[in-house]
Order: C-alpha cells, then structure tokens, then sequence
C-alpha cells in the first residue's frame, strides 16, 4: 500500500469528522421523547395483541434491540452487553416514560465497537491480504445464537476469517489481487462513512424498530422522512422497479415484487433474492452489502425510462460467489398491467378435447378516483374478471381457473365482491379488532355470475385478500384450492399521525367463515403442487414474532358442494400425471434439494480448492436436475449450472415455431385444468346443493 493512498484515506476519515457531528452529541430530542411515549399509549390502547409494557416485555424489546445492532455478535463484547443488562428490565420504562438516554448510551456503544471494527479492517488491508487461501478454517454463516465473543482478540479471529472470505469471493468472481483490494476498500470506507453520519433520528428509529418488532413484524414506526415517502421507499412502484424489499442482516432481500411492476415483466429479478450491488446505466455497480435499507432503496429508485443495474444473488445459488447482473428500465405501473385477463386452455383426453378457462388475477384492485366520482365503467378486480367470465362462458368452457398465484392482495372490498360472482348470497370474512369485536363482510346480492365447476391456484406469494378469497372458496365447497400453502398474512394495520412521525399499528384479524384465521399457516391447499419458494425465507411464519394462528367462532353458511369426500382420488390421479411430467418431477426434486442444501450450507471453507469444491459439487446437483427435465422436454443440455436462469424456458419449434416445452409456471396452471376436469367428472356433473 503506498504512502500516497494511506494519507489519503486518512484525510477522507478527518474530512468526515471534522464535517459530522460528534458521536457523543447524538442525545434524544424533546420530540423524540414525547413521541416514545406516544407510541407506548398507541401499544398499549390500540394494538390488535394485549399489549403489557413489562419487565417479561423489556426483556424480549432488549434482545431485539441487540438482534437490530449487532445480529450476527460480531461487535460488541459480553461485558458491554452485561454493561446494558439494566434494559432487561428498563426498556418499558424508557419507552413509557421517555427517558431515551440508556438506550441512545446503549447504541453510541455499538457505533463506537463498529467504527473501531472498520479501522481495523482497513488497516489490515493496509497491510496487505493473504491470497494464498490454503486455510483449513471455516467461516459460520449464521451467528444469531452465537455467545458474545469475550475479547477483542475473539472477534479479531471472526473478523480475519469474514476478511479473507470477502477475498476470496471476489477472487473466486475473478477479481484480481489489486482490484480485490479496491472493492474491499471502498465497501469498508462506505460503510464507515455513512456510520459517520448517523444521526439522531436513526438511532431513534432503531430503538422504535426494536419497540414494535418485540410484538408483531408488521407494527412499526415511520420517522417523518419514511412517512413522507412511505409507498415509494417500500414499494418502489411510483418510479422504480415494482419490488418490495427487506434487510436481511447485511443483505438487501426481495420479499415479493410488484403485479405489472417492471421487475415482474422483466423476470430476472424473484423473490429471496439478495441485491448485493447496485449501478446505474453504465456507470459502475455500487456494494450495498451492509447499507440501510432506505439507501439502498433511493440508489434503486429513478426516473421513469431509466436503467438500474442490480448484482444480485439469485434465491437458488449455494455460494455468494454466484452473482448475476440484472438490468431493469424504471416504469411506473399502469392499472391495465394489473388487470385481469383470460384465456382457454386445451386439454387433450382419450375422450376428446376439453376446454377451461383460466382468468389471472395479479392483484385486488379497484379505480377509486373512478368510483368515488361515480363513474358507471370505473375498473375493479371483480368488474374485470366478471367481463372475463362472460366472455369465457361463450367459448364453451367446461370450468374456470382462478389464477391468484403472486398475488399480495389489496382492497378487501374487491375480494368481498369476488366470491360474490361465485356464490348465492352469504358471509365471506371476519374481522376481530382489539376490543374482539367480530364484523362480519359478506355478499349481500342474489345469484352468482358463475355456477360452474372452479380451481383456485395459489402459492406461497399469495396472499392477504388472496387468502380471504381462497379461504371462502374452499369453505363453501365451492371449489377446489391448488397450488402450496400462501403466505399467512391475516392481520389488518392502519397508519396513525404522532406528534412526530407515524406508526402502523396492527388494529385487527382476519378470519375465515369457518372461524379459522388465515394469520402465519395461511391457506393450505386441497391438492399440493412442490414449490422453489422456501417458507423459511418467505412468508409470515419467516417473520420474527408473527402473530399466531387461531379461531374464533364459525358463521352460518350453507356449502355448495363436497370436494373433500373427492380429495383421495383426485391427489391419486395428480400424483399419476405429476410422475410423468418433467417440471413436477422437477419442482418436487428441486424443492427438496434446496432444503437440502440450505440445512447443509451453515459455514464455508476459506481454502479455495475446498470451496470451489464444494461449490461445484453442489451446482453439480442442481445442473443433473435441470438437464433430466430439459432431455426429458428434448431440449439441450446445459453445460454449466450458472446458464440455467439465463436460459429461454422456450426454444422455438424447427418447423411451426410453437414453443417445444410449457415454462414450470404454465405447466401448473394446465395441471390445475386436468384436475378441475377430473372434479367435474367425479362430481357427474355440476350443480349447487339444494336450498334447505
């Protein structure tokens, strides 16, 4: 390292102290303390659980306060720790009484343990890295159960393995020696010059994190900036790319993406993915590991038209080596991307050829400026799918697929008036509010649009309305639900004004007709399709301190069939098909295999060869996979796991151009059809039950 470049990092780090405050003057403002007690009236007055502000409460707020800093116990020591033990049982007296100061100590104790870490990085590196990576240590991944390292010199070890295995993903992506040294360089600067500019705020707002993250994942607080731009900093639907992300630990991750949204149309980008590096049109990728949320969602964010370059490690991938770089061109999403939309889909049988409809329904929906002005055509979920229905039913369809797979909900009201184009008149949800008073939705008018044979397809994106609709389907009988387990988002939260800022408060619960809540098991379907979306990445029972799941009393309800006394049959008959066809056999396969791997990828090696090993040893399983599906399709082979997500799921036809396979996806949703036909069939036909 020369002399120039280490004067030069040391006149950036005076730069920086000299121009931000010092870390000492960071104190709870007058608001702050007012709006902590705020939030506690909120809490206890107005949140869904009974809420007690207690020493059994303190205790669960610590550990998450400790879980937000420092998760994976790689800055702070036992005894520092042991120094703030006195909030085991005083974090409910600080909240309701305002009084911020041990908290706020509590954080400047960490931020002086992170600051002194990312000297000490840095000065390693101006010593120069070992590239050698002949080690036969180990890294652990997962430190959340870890004890607090005793000394320094504990955490000196843990930070020369995460050093030299940062190296050595960089090698292994075909860094050399110099360039290696430059990224791990600026990712340490950056991070320790935005640790530099935490203010007041920011310490607050992790404080109130661990405040509303002690009782429910979906309570939390918005400082003033947040709440100002709520729906683009979480949503990135305005001008970004249509995904909704989280923090996972040092990572950025896709928790589901925006129906119509750019991300969507794209298809690059998928949910559990890890966005590691962020860069925009050509110019070059930013490392966003280790940076807030927030930032990396305004480096993500942009005009309209513009492209966001995202280095990305895919959901599937067993190493953080196996990066991938996604260009997406920013777009707002227009209400027609959300619409319904359908189709007929042929199925060929030894008796014939059988037609269903299948109508796709990426979200709930509903024109509100429209409606409120009283326009009679105004667009909604139900108006749409119920054009689709009409059109379908004059195309001699033999029943109808109700699409709702990524679909995260919306506006209860559209799923209320959905199930009424299906059913007579009836209750369709409940919902419990804190007091436990239960209102009861439900359709009010006479007749149903449709009386036919109906499969409802679902998956572990489905959710929140999705779930209400699904639900009541398959109360009622009145369809069959396909697919794999949905999300389990059955809370109701509510956005409330503070003196300072915001809070979304969980105010309510849904539940079923049946009186089972749809909150963290979701909806579990009749007949089950294998599914790539790992539930222990993905959905409500993923989250820390989910609500739980439980029942309230069943309403009245007739039913207008009996699809379970069919349910043995026709699983015996998927499973039949499923056998035979590639993308299940695949999907079943796959499934099992990342769970597999997840359980198996708790630590990596620091020795190359080892790594690269076992690297390819892992790859090695997934490639033997996907080409037994494509020679089982008669498609090529892949040579090298790593082209898998970038390969066309359809190769033209030599000869009509008609794609040789049907994506994973699409082979789903005929499935779904073969399965509705043998309802239909089993059923001898269809008809609704008598009236009593």
């Amino acid at each position: 390292m020369s002399l120039l470049v280490t004067l030069g990092r040391a006149a950036v780090l005076g730069l920086l102290l000299v121009t931000t405050p010092a870390l000492a003057t960071i104190e709870p403002s007058d608001a702050q303390r007012q709006v902590a007690v705020e939030v506690a009236e909120s809490l206890r007055y107005g949140h869904y659980a009974d809420i007690s502000l207690d020493d059994d409460w303190s205790q669960r707020a610590f550990e998450r306060l400790l879980d937000i800093l420092d998760g994976q116990r790689a800055y702070l020591l036992d005894g520092d720790v042991a120094a703030f033990r006195d909030l085991e049982t005083g974090m409910d007296d600080a909240l309701l009484d305002g009084d911020l100061s041990r908290p706020f100590a509590l954080y400047r104790r960490y931020h002086e343990r992170a600051e002194q870490r990312l000297e000490w990085l840095l000065a390693r590196l101006d010593e120069g890295v070992d590239f050698a990576f002949d080690s036969d240590k180990r890294l652990e991944l997962e430190r959340e159960d870890t004890p607090w390292a005793g000394s320094e010199a504990a955490l000196d070890e843990l930070w020369m393995k995460r050093l030299k295995n940062a190296a050595l993903t960089l090698t292994i992506s075909d860094q050399d020696a110099e360039q290696v040294e430059t990224t791990l360089r600026q990712r340490y600067e950056g991070q320790l010059s935005r640790l530099s500019q935490t203010n007041e705020e920011d310490v607050f707002g992790l404080f109130m994190a661990a405040v509303t993250g002690s009782i429910d994942p979906h309570s939390e607080y918005l400082s003033p900036r947040q709440g100002e731009s709520f729906d683009i900093q979480m949503r990135l639907s305005l001008e970004g790319i249509g995904a909704l992300l989280q923090a996972d630990g040092e990572y950025v991750k896709v928790s589901s993406l925006v129906a119509g949204g750019p991300a969507e149309r794209d298809g690059a980008l998928q949910p559990a993915d890890r966005i590691v590096g962020v860069g925009q049109e050509d110019e070059e990728i930013v490392n966003v590991v280790g940076m807030r949320l927030d930032d990396v969602v305004d480096l993500i964010r942009g005009p309209k038209g513009s492209v966001v370059r995202l280095d990305v490690v895919p959901a599937q991938a067993v190493d953080m080596t196996r990066s991938t770089v996604i260009d997406i061109t920013r777009d707002t999403v227009d209400l027609e991307d959300q619409a319904a939309h359908g189709e007929v889909v042929e199925i060929e049988r030894e008796d014939g050829t059988h037609r269903v409809g299948v109508i796709g329904v990426p979200t709930f929906y509903v024109d509100f400026d429209a409606w409120q002005a009283g326009e009679e055509d105004y667009r909604s979920t139900t108006r749409d799918v119920a054009r689709e229905i009409e059109r379908l039913q004059g195309e001699d369809i033999e029943g109808i697929v109700l699409d709702l797979r990524n679909n995260g909900g919306g506006a209860l009201q559209e799923a209320n008036s959905l199930i009424g184009l299906f059913i007579d008149r009836g209750p369709t949800v409940q919902v419990r509010d804190a007091r436990g008073r239960i209102s009861l939705y439900g359709d009010t008018e006479s007749g149903a649009l449709y009386d036919g044979p109906l499969a409802v397809l679902v998956n572990r994106l489905s959710a929140s309305a999705s779930e209400i609709f699904a639900g009541a389907i398959q109360d009622y009988g009145r369809g069959l639900v396909v697919g794999s387990d949905t999300f389990g988002k059955g809370t109701v939260q509510t956005l409330n004004e503070l003196s300072h800022g915001e809070i979304k408060l969980t105010r309510a619960k849904f539940y079923r007709i049946s009186g089972e809540s749809t909150q963290h098991r979701g909806v579990e379907p009749d007949i089950n399709f294998p599914s790539l979306i790992d539930p222990e990445l993905i959905g409500e029972s993923s989250l820390d301190n989910a609500l739980p799941w439980d029942t309230v009393r069943e309403v009245q309800y007739r039913t207008y069939g009996e699809p379970r006394q069919y349910l043995e049959t026709l699983r015996t008959r998927h499973l039949e098909r499923a056998a035979k066809q590639p993308n299940f056999h695949y999907l079943e396969q796959r499934s099992e295999l990342a769970s597999q791997l997840r359980k198996q990828h708790t630590s990596v090696s620091l020795n190359r060869e080892q790594r690269q090993r076992e690297v390819e040893a892992q790859e090695a399983e997934q490639l033997a996979l996907e080409n037994e599906r494509r020679l089982a399709l008669g498609l090529e082979p892949l040579e090298d796991w790593t082209d898998a997500r970038d390969e066309e799921d359809a190769d033209a036809d030599a000869e009509g151009g008609e794609p040789e396979e049907e994506p994973i996806d699409r082979a789903q949703v005929l499935e779904t059809a073969q399965i509705l036909l043998d309802y239909r069939q089993l059923a001898d036909g269809w008809h609704y039950a008598e009236l009593n």
